[in-house]
């Protein structure tokens, strides 16, 4: 245990589980869920911890303003919001609940997928408008398709886990791993995963290489018309070009959790355009970034998180 306590600023909505965590092991913390980022930039001195979720990007900017500064924990998996260089300079720990809302990923990935191969959301729609409509709804089996996970990480393999009742082949790149290979996936190249897959999934981070991944050329490089599945980062994928290739029939069709621009109300004239194609369309299905966002990941998170604070000998 740590001679003093260290002090927490927690700066977003957090579910009311995490703070009995924080009690019980031993931590000081100082809940501000609506703090604005000058308040933040001029309380954070006093701190040794911050917790993040979605709202706050860390920054050298904000770091400056943070001496006491020795960790920094993200309740949730991605990491784009953080400078990772900016805080290994200043030898900050960055924890993250990589584990806490996989299953929860995985479920989401493999629920939008089947809804879009069986034509429930289309066919649903209908029968409440009085059309029924059984011929036009027929769908596919996902049994008879070769799935491609981009990342087999945490989510990765959650997803693989859940494909695998469904016989279906599942191929998995990782440029960050070898030997990797088991019971629910068989490892690939990306080049193999691209020649082969009828079903692409991302399962990765949001960075300065993934950005834009899934663009006219990768499109172009497909062996066969796929489908698409994002349940990572918008910005990994350019809508215009997913758009391009739903109409020339490249892509079969688009499970989108996210996407490169999440406020709606400030699109672009490009993502506009972008946005009314795919929300009129019957090949796609759209949700609001709720992949990983159930009640029990909400929970999770905060355990997997407290539990790595502990572990690293803060508490």
């Amino acid at each position: 245990m740590s001679q003093t306590l260290l002090s927490i600023l927690i700066a977003d909505e957090m579910h009311p589980s995490l703070f009995a965590m924080l009690d019980e092991a031993g931590f000081s913390y100082d809940y501000q869920p609506k703090i604005t980022r000058s308040e933040l930039l001029g309380k954070l001195a006093a701190f040794d911890g911050l917790i993040i979720r979605s709202k706050t990007t860390i920054d050298s900017e904000l770091l400056d303003k943070a001496p006491k500064l020795q960790f920094i924990g993200r309740a949730g998996a991605g990491l784009d919001l953080i400078d990772l260089d900016a805080v290994r300079e200043r030898n900050i720990q960055v924890f993250h609940a990589g584990t806490g809302n996989r299953d929860a990923v995985g479920e989401q990935a493999v629920g939008m997928l089947l809804a879009l191969l069986t034509n429930i959301v289309k066919a649903d729609r209908e029968v409440r408008n009085g059309i029924w409509d059984r011929e036009g709804n027929r769908g596919y089996e996902l049994g008879s398709l070769t799935v491609g996970l981009i990342g087999y990480g945490n989510n990765g393999q959650a997803t693989a886990r859940r494909l695998s009742g469904f016989g279906c082949q599942v191929l998995a790149y990782d440029k960050f791993r070898t030997d990797y290979s088991n019971q629910y996936a068989q490892e690939a190249s990306l080049e193999q995963l691209m020649n082969q897959a009828d079903v692409i999934s991302l399962h990765i981070p949001l960075t300065d290489e993934t950005r834009m991944m899934i663009n006219d050329v990768f499109i172009g490089q497909m062996g066969k018309p796929f489908y698409l599945i994002n349940v990572a980062r918008g910005e990994i994928t350019s809508l215009s070009a997913l758009v391009r290739g739903l109409e020339n029939g490249s892509v079969r069709g688009a499970c989108l959790d996210v996407l490169e621009n999440e406020k709606l109300g400030k699109l672009t004239p490009e993502q506009q355009a972008s946005f009314e194609y795919l929300r009129q369309s019957d090949r796609v299905i759209l949700t609001p970034h709720i992949a990983g966002w159930t009640h029990e990941s909400y929970v999770r998170i905060n355990e997997v998180l407290v539990r790595q604070l502990v572990e690293a000998g803060l508490a």
